[in-house]
């Protein structure tokens, strides 16, 4: 079993670090992971610079690869180059704070899982549903655990699969129970913040994300609240099938 790790915490966030000490003894680990802070960076590429790569030396990131990019990045170039050989899985994460519903969409720990499910290797992306790292352990011994759950469970050789796991923040994350979910939808984020920098410029920040909307039952957002983990299986298609017919009658009959 070969894995490949990344996350978009960066490489000296303790998540990563935790995943990687939870897979120990599964098989041989790569750790390929930004050099920055890359959250909310979604699927991005950098194509306008050439990327650099280094090995970490940090106590708790000593062997880690760093690349100056995106999380897409760090697993895309692995996969077309840097490690000379295909992994059999991709993990992502443990990253600091939830990725449900909408978060999906912009989530870089959850790109770099997509990207190497893009290249056809399976791929879980892992987050803690609450910021501040609580209970780390107890969520990297879930990790683990999901991940023997699902090899022992998939065949070997059958078509990739994507999963998105949100863990609570609890000392008991490990004896939880384990719901498949589907993601759920957020309110609109709130407004931008205005600041005037040191210049007297208008600067803005993005406004935190909007609250739970669509949390019923089935969702990720309420198997969270109501102390599961969940996981999500995604996919990459983004068409709209059930509109596909009245866009197809909307345009005299002519099919994309």
């Amino acid at each position: 079993m070969r894995i490949l790790i990344s996350n978009d915490d960066g490489y000296l966030a303790p998540g990563l670090a935790a995943l990687v000490r939870a897979c120990e003894g599964l098989g041989e680990i790569d750790v390929i992971a930004p050099e920055q802070n890359a959250s909310g960076t979604s699927n991005a590429l950098t194509l306008t610079r050439p990327l650099s790569v280094f090995e970490a030396r940090g106590e708790h990131a000593r062997g880690f690869r760093v690349v100056n990019g995106t999380p897409s990045d760090c697993v895309h170039v692995a996969l077309t180059g840097l490690l000379g050989h295909r992994p059999d899985l991709v993990l992502s994460g443990i990253n600091n704070g939830a990725n449900m519903g909408d978060d999906t969409v912009y989530s870089g720990t959850v790109a770099a899982a997509m990207e190497g499910y893009l290249f056809g290797v399976p791929a879980i992306a892992f987050s803690q549903a609450e910021k501040g790292w609580a209970h780390l352990d107890a969520a990297a011994a879930t990790a683990r655990a999901v991940v023997e759950q699902v090899l022992a469970q998939v065949t070997a050789g059958a078509e990739p699969w994507l999963l998105n796991v949100n863990i609570p923040n609890r000392a008991d994350a490990s004896t939880l129970p384990r719901m498949v979910t589907r993601l759920g939808r957020r309110h609109a984020s709130e407004p931008v913040i205005r600041q005037t920098s040191p210049r007297g410029e208008p600067i803005y920040w993005i406004g935190p994300a909007g609250d739970a909307r669509e949390c019923g039952e089935g969702t990720d957002f309420h198997a969270v609240a109501a102390g599961c983990v969940s996981i999500t299986p995604l996919q990459v298609d983004l068409t709209d099938h059930a509109a596909r017919p009245a866009w197809v009658a909307r345009f005299a009959g002519r099919s994309a």
